[in-house]
């Protein structure tokens, strides 16, 4: 299993991204796939899970309505489009599948 995460930056307050996570080594489509985010100094903490099928069965209620996980299971990749960032989503994100997570990446929500 290898995850590879990408699309995080420095972005203004109420601003957007779209991360990517590029899946390979399992089939992909059978799994659902979760987004966790790790802040300084804070515990891991999952974001949004979907399954298999590109179904969200989870958002945090600190995200809800302002972050959107989807998938394309041809091209093997999960997606994590946020916006309205505020500072308190700095963190580094991460997905999660089948017991791995990507080596994460860096998302700075700064002024």
């Amino acid at each position: 299993v290898q995850l590879v995460e990408s699309g995080g930056g420095l972005v203004q307050p109420g601003g957007s991204l779209r991360l990517s996570c590029a899946a390979s080594g399992f089939t992909f489509s059978s799994y659902g796939m979760n987004w966790y985010r790790q802040a300084p100094g804070k515990e891991r903490e999952l974001v949004a899970r979907v399954d298999s099928a590109g179904v969200t069965i989870y958002y945090a209620d600190s995200v809800k309505g302002r972050f959107t996980c989807s998938r394309d299971n041809t091209k093997k990749v999960g997606y994590l489009q946020m916006n309205s960032l505020k500072p308190e989503d700095t963190a580094v994100y991460y997905c999660y599948v089948l017991g791995t997570y990507g080596k994460g990446t860096l998302v700075t929500v700064s002024s």
